[in-house]
């Protein structure tokens, strides 16, 4: 049983859309939204997905914002409570027309059996390069230390849909769902398997375009998480330091207090 989880903070005109195209897959049973911080525009039209599919369609609302990735952990909690054996992540803001893509992706995870199954956003290099290079060399340092470089290349849990197994979710610890890096040491240390399992140009996911502060913060925020996955890979404490510099981007804005509100209320 496959399920998916969408972070939703303000979405309107968006995640409705997403929520169109992913309840039109049927090898997905649910569809977890998680709420957090949204604006009424974005909780109606939320809502109204829900009218039309209340079978599939889940909610949770957090009436505070939960900062990047956080909703992710609560997603993937919900998801492994209700037993599911995959978890697909996926951005609430992403309206490309990916569906045939997504049905491709699932296919192929599924069969080759992984545990973390990624998608490759920059499949020719001229894309790569028309990326930020301060990103792409954290993701190549992480990949190239835990030996997946050849395999993986830049790809990254931080970037695209990814699905995840029952069998990581099980020993991972919630928290480091918003951490999304770190997904890549703990499968590297568990001996699981990774791999990209389908290829969707970064343009194509149909992102928001946001300015160019929003996007050094991104990067920041990417640099930092590589640096941690890079920490628990090592047995090092945690840190997102590299050569002098502090890598935090939004990860201050990371409510882990929130999540471990969420958490102990289920008894976890």
């Amino acid at each position: 049983m496959l399920a998916a989880v969408i972070p939703v903070r303000n979405e309107q005109h968006r995640v409705g859309r997403l929520l169109s195209r992913l309840t039109a897959i049927e090898s997905i049973i649910h569809i977890y939204v998680v709420l957090n911080g949204s604006d009424q525009l974005t909780m109606e039209e939320v809502g109204e997905a829900l009218r039309h599919n209340p079978g599939k369609i889940k909610t949770v609302f957090f009436s505070e914002p939960l900062g990047i990735d956080v909703p992710r952990a609560v997603g993937a909690q919900l998801a492994y409570a209700a037993g599911m054996a995959n978890v697909l992540f996926i951005d609430g803001d992403m309206v490309g027309e990916i569906t045939g893509d997504l049905n491709k992706f699932i296919s192929k995870a599924l069969t080759l059996n992984l545990d973390l199954a990624l998608v490759n956003c920059y499949p020719n290099r001229s894309d790569a390069e028309a990326g930020s290079p301060e990103m792409m060399y954290f993701r190549l340092l992480l990949c190239r230390e835990l030996g997946l470089e050849n395999s993986l290349g830049a790809a990254s849990p931080s970037h695209g849909p990814h699905i995840v197994s029952r069998r990581l979710l099980s020993v991972v610890p919630w928290a480091d769902f918003a951490v999304p890096p770190t997904l890549l040491s703990h499968v590297q240390r568990q001996g699981f398997r990774t791999g990209i399992a389908g290829e969707i140009p970064h343009a194509r996911l149909g992102s928001s375009i946001k300015d160019q502060a929003h996007s050094q913060l991104i990067v920041n925020t990417i640099a930092g998480d590589c640096l941690e996955a890079l920490c628990l890979w090592r047995n090092l404490p945690r840190s997102r330091e590299h050569n002098g510099r502090i890598y935090l981007g939004y990860h201050s804005e990371r409510r882990f207090d929130l999540l471990a509100r969420f958490l102990a209320r289920r008894k976890i």
